[in-house]
C-alpha cells in the first residue's frame, strides 16, 4: 500500500498535518491555491498566515489556550515551536511577528523530504486514496461545492472580522502610555485613555459610520469572539466599556488617582516592534471611516494604518452530524478534515485538529490503533465537541468549560481550580503518549 496522503490547504491545520505526517514517513501531497488564487482576507502566499490577530492567546496553562499548546507542544507541534521562536512581547499571551511566523512555517515544509507542494487550485477532491480537507473558513468556491457533494449536506458559515494594524512611529507618545492589564507582563500594550467627553464622540461617530457592503447576499451570522466594533457598539453606549474598550487593570501614570473611562489597547504586531494591532477592534467600516473615526482615539491622531481592517466570510461545515472522533467523515473513511472549517474556532485548535487528523491517518496507514484524547484534555474537549451531534451547532475555541470537571470536592478558588485541570489534562496526556 503507497503511503500517500493529499492535503488540501496549507493553513494552520493543513501546515501541521504536513508536517506530522512527514516526519512519519508518509508522503504527502500538499495544495496551496495562493498566489495563484487568492481570498478575501490573506495577503501573502506564505504557509500559516494569520490574517486577523497575532495573538495565539494566553500562554498560562490554567487558561484554555495555554492548556491547549501545552498539549501540543507535548505532541511535538512544528507550529508551536515555530510560534515560541517568533515570539514578541505581550504579556502573558503567546503573540507572534506575523512575518517571520509563517515565513519559517514555509521554509520548514518546503524543505522536508517527504512532501511535495503544488501551488494550484485543487477544485475536485481524489476519488482514491485518503484526503485531508483543511481548506479553511475561506475555501474557495470550487472547493466548497465539492465539499457539499461528498457531505451531502448545506454548509453553515459565519462572517469573521479583522483588526488594522498601525505604524508605531505614528502613535503620538504624549498621549498614551506602556502597560499591561493588571501588570501581567512588562508593560507590552500601548494604552490610548480617553475621557467621558472622548468616549461619547467617538461612539456616536462610531456607530453611525458608513460600512462596507458584504460581498454575499447570504444571512448575516456573526461569530462573537469576532464581532465587528461596531457592532459590538450597537448594543449599547456602555457595551464597549466592559469589552475592547474596558479600563479595567490600567493605571494610568499621568492620573494615577482618577480611572480613565475607557481604554483602546494596541499590541505589538512584529518582531521589530515596527507594527501594532488594535486589540479587539475588528470592523467592517470602510477604509475611509476607518481613518476618520480611528484617528479620533488619543494618540492615534495621525496614525499610519498599514492595514485596514476587513470582514469576509468563514465556512464551516456541521461536524457534530458528519464527523468521527478521529475527524474523518462517517460516510467516508478516507475522507478527513481539519481546522476552522469544522467548526474548530482560532488558531490554536486549527493546529489542534491538524495534528490529530495527522496522528489518525499516520496510525491508520500503519496498522495502529485509533489516537483519540477524551475531554480531560483541552484537545480532546474540542473534539468532542465538534463531533458530538448537537441541534444547534456553532463555532466554539478552546474553553475550559468544555473541559470535563473535576471530581471530587468542587474548588471554590477558579484560578487553582483550573491549575489542577491543567494538571490533569498533562498527566493524563503523558499518560495516553506513554500507551502509544
Amino acid at each position: 500500500m503507497i503511503k500517500e496522503v493529499v492535503i488540501i490547504g496549507a493553513g494552520l491545520a493543513g501546515s501541521e498535518a504536513a508536517y506530522q505526517l512527514a516526519k512519519r514517513g508518509i508522503k504527502v501531497k500538499l495544495y496551496e491555491m495562493r498566489p495563484l488564487k487568492n481570498t478575501e482576507a490573506h495577503k501573502s502566499e506564505k504557509f500559516g498566515e494569520l490574517v486577523c490577530s497575532n495573538s495565539l492567546g494566553s500562554n498560562a496553562t490554567s487558561n484554555a489556550s495555554g492548556l491547549m499548546k501545552e498539549e501540543l507542544r507535548q505532541l511535538g507541534s512544528l507550529l508551536v515551536e515555530v510560534a515560541d521562536k517568533n515570539r514578541v512581547p505581550a504579556g502573558q499571551a503567546l503573540a507572534v511577528d506575523r512575518e517571520g511566523f509563517s515565513k519559517e512555517i514555509t521554509e520548514t515544509l518546503e524543505n522536508m523530504e517527504n512532501i511535495e507542494i503544488i501551488r494550484e487550485e485543487l477544485t475536485e477532491i481524489p476519488e482514491e486514496g485518503i484526503v485531508l480537507i483543511a481548506s479553511g473558513p475561506l475555501s474557495s468556491d470550487s472547493i466548497s461545492e465539492e465539499i457539499k457533494k461528498i457531505t451531502k449536506d448545506e454548509h453553515l458559515y459565519f462572517y469573521d472580522a479583522a483588526a488594522p494594524i498601525i505604524a508605531f512611529d505614528s502613535i503620538d507618545k504624549e498621549k498614551v502610555y506602556f502597560q499591561s492589564r493588571y501588570d501581567k507582563g512588562d508593560g507590552e500594550y500601548i494604552n490610548c485613555p480617553m475621557n467621558i467627553e472622548e468616549y461619547t464622540n467617538f461612539y456616536n461617530a462610531l456607530i453611525t459610520a458608513e460600512r462596507a457592503p458584504l460581498k454575499t447576499f447570504e444571512e448575516e451570522k456573526l461569530f462573537e469572539a469576532c464581532m465587528p466594533v461596531e457592532k459590538m457598539a450597537e448594543r449599547g453606549e456602555k457595551t464597549l466599556l466592559f469589552g475592547p474598550l474596558k479600563p479595567k487593570g490600567l493605571t494610568n501614570p499621568r492620573h494615577p488617582d482618577i480611572k480613565d473611562y475607557a481604554v483602546i489597547q494596541l499590541r505589538q504586531d512584529d518582531k521589530e516592534g515596527r507594527l501594532y494591532n488594535m486589540v479587539g477592534f475588528q470592523t467592517n467600516l470602510k477604509w475611509g471611516e476607518q481613518k476618520r473615526v480611528f484617528s479620533m482615539i488619543p494618540g492615534l491622531e495621525n496614525a499610519d494604518f498599514v492595514r485596514y481592517g476587513v470582514m469576509h466570510r468563514n465556512t464551516f461545515i456541521n461536524s457534530t452530524k458528519l464527523l468521527k472522533d478521529t475527524l474523518n467523515l462517517k460516510s467516508n473513511e478516507n475522507i478527513y478534515f481539519a481546522g476552522q472549517i469544522t467548526g474548530s474556532e482560532g488558531y490554536v485548535a486549527a493546529m489542534a485538529t491538524g495534528m490529530m487528523a495527522a496522528i489518525n491517518i499516520a496510525n491508520r496507514l500503519e496498522g495502529k490503533k485509533e489516537f483519540v484524547l477524551d475531554d480531560r484534555s483541552a484537545i480532546g474537549a474540542i473534539i468532542k465537541y465538534i463531533t458530538e451531534e448537537k441541534k444547534n451547532f456553532q463555532p466554539i475555541g478552546p474553553n475550559i468549560g468544555i473541559i470535563r470537571p473535576l471530581e471530587g470536592k468542587k474548588i471554590r478558588d477558579k484560578r487553582e481550580r483550573y491549575t489542577k485541570v491543567a494538571e490533569r489534562a498533562l498527566d493524563y496526556l503523558k499518560e495516553k503518549l506513554g500507551e502509544e
